[in-house]
C-alpha cells in the first residue's frame, strides 16, 4: 500500500467531502460525492445513508477499483488549489462501526495503491 505523506493526511484531516469514482459493469465510470474518514492505518473509510443499495456499492461489488479526489480552491486571486487523488482498491464492509448516526452499516474502506496530490506546499 502507498502510504500518505504528513502534508497529504493533514490535508485529508481538515477535509469531509470528496468525489468518488467508480467503474460501472458496461466500463463506464460513476463519480458521486462522497463523506470520507481518513484512518490511522492508511486507508480511507466511505460512509453514507442506505450505502448497501447504492450503485457506487454495486459497482464495487462487480469491479473494486476506485479513485477519490479531495479539493478545494485557497484562494482566487491569485488562483491557487490543492488536493489529492487515491487511486485503489475497495473492500465491503458490513456490521457496526463508529462514523455516527446516519450512516448504514455498510461502510467502504479504500486501500491506496496511488497517491497524487498538488498544491500541499510540498511539490
Amino acid at each position: 500500500m502507498t502510504e500518505f505523506s504528513e502534508a497529504e493526511r493533514a490535508y485529508l484531516r481538515s477535509q469531509r467531502l470528496g468525489r468518488m469514482a467508480t467503474v460501472d459493469p458496461k466500463g463506464q465510470p460513476q463519480a458521486n460525492p462522497v463523506g470520507f474518514f481518513p484512518q490511522d492505518d492508511g486507508t480511507i473509510l466511505v460512509g453514507g445513508h442506505a450505502l448497501g443499495n447504492t450503485k457506487k456499492w454495486r459497482n464495487l461489488q462487480a469491479n473494486p477499483k476506485v479513485s477519490l479526489v479531495v479539493d478545494d480552491i485557497v484562494s482566487l486571486e491569485p488562483w491557487r488549489v490543492r488536493g489529492i487523488e487515491i487511486r485503489g482498491e475497495a473492500e465491503l464492509l458490513t456490521g457496526p462501526h463508529a462514523l455516527g448516526p446516519g450512516f448504514s452499516e455498510e461502510l467502504i474502506r479504500i486501500h491506496p495503491r496511488r497517491i497524487h496530490s498538488w498544491g500541499l506546499g510540498e511539490e
